[in-house]
């Protein structure tokens, strides 16, 4: 049977302000045969109940796939045509328990299990980033420890916040205690702003984190970076997580814990597009808060970001 490639609603065939707000308005697949046979999906998880400041994550996957109309099939920049190669749908939402936070992990985790299981390569639009813990407990199943590079303005290695061990901000010190990842091959880019201790961010350097504060980042190309990172964290399985607030609040106001002095929108797009080349296994875009979003630019930079990680997967042709 010919491989299915799926293709974006086209501008000229729907009106852009019309339709299902799908990502990309690409189909919305549900039924396990047709599951079979994605290489990579689109799913949202609509959490906020791990937040410490604002909240509002709940909205941010439907957001994200609102403003994802204006986003064209075709790379211009890097020539990456993934759906030309790549069987790619929007999968809906995991139906998470939003009054019960640990709950809401353990649906996850079960739900990334069924989608690994599937064969999909999941692109998830979140959600605050505890859900990132229990995508890297399904993916522990399937991959082993995994790399990991993480943009964030935050490390979210805290021991507990308000004595909770799960929450936004214990997300990365839960996944090395738990053995997921490959601490040698973990780079955390865009760390900034203060701390309780002098030791907040030398607790990810002493497990073998590299670690790129955002002065490290200000006024330059981060270009000769990514390819100090893809030699750090290359020769295994990466995840890529990418925190919205790493972002310039200026760029990405719509942020539950926005932090000044970050990456701008253009270092931004270098970091994911420098992650070309990797064995990317999974790849998330959480802590859009579309109700501090009021221009809709975040949700837009949000989009924007989880095409270009699309862009960059195994396998997408190149023209």
């Amino acid at each position: 049977m010919d491989k299915i490639l799926h293709q974006p609603l086209g501008g000229n065939e729907m009106p852009r302000f019309g339709g299902i707000a799908t990502m990309m308005r690409l189909p919305h697949i549900q039924s396990d045969e047709q599951l079979n046979q994605l290489d990579a999906a689109f799913v949202g998880v609509p959490l906020d109940i791990g937040t410490s400041l604002r909240s509002g994550t709940r909205f941010g996957p439907r957001e994200i796939r609102a403003e994802s109309v204006m986003i064209r099939p075709y790379n211009m920049a890097t020539g990456a045509a993934p759906f030309d190669s790549l069987n790619v749908a929007d999968i809906g939402d995991v139906a998470i328990n939003t009054f019960n936070l640990l709950d809401a992990v353990r649906i996850i985790e079960e739900s990334y299990d069924k989608i690994l299981d599937h064969g999909i390569l999941p692109l998830t639009l979140g959600g605050d980033h505890t859900i990132t813990l229990p995508i890297l407990r399904a993916i522990k199943k399937k991959h082993g420890k995994v790399g990991l590079v993480h943009i964030d303005a935050h490390a979210d290695v805290n021991d507990h916040m308000f004595g909770e061990k799960i929450a936004h901000g214990t997300t990365f010190r839960r996944a090395v205690e738990e053995g997921l990842l490959d601490c040698d091959r973990v780079v955390q880019i865009g760390l900034r702003a203060q701390g309780y201790t002098a030791e907040d961010f030398n607790w990810s350097r002493k497990q073998g984190f590299r670690v790129v504060q955002a002065e490290e980042c200000w006024h330059k190309s981060l270009a000769p970076l990514m390819a100090e990172v893809r030699e750090k964290v290359g020769g295994g399985p990466v995840y890529l997580s990418f925190d919205i607030d790493g972002i310039d609040p200026a760029w990405a106001p719509g942020t539950g814990t926005p932090e000044i002095g970050g990456l701008t929108t253009i270092q931004a797009i270098e970091i994911v597009r420098g992650c070309q080349g990797l064995d990317i296994i999974g790849c998330d875009l959480v802590e859009v808060s579309p109700p501090y979003d009021t221009t809709g630019n975040t949700s837009l930079l949000g989009a924007n970001l989880l095409y270009e990680m699309l862009c960059i997967l195994p396998g997408v042709q190149r023209k």
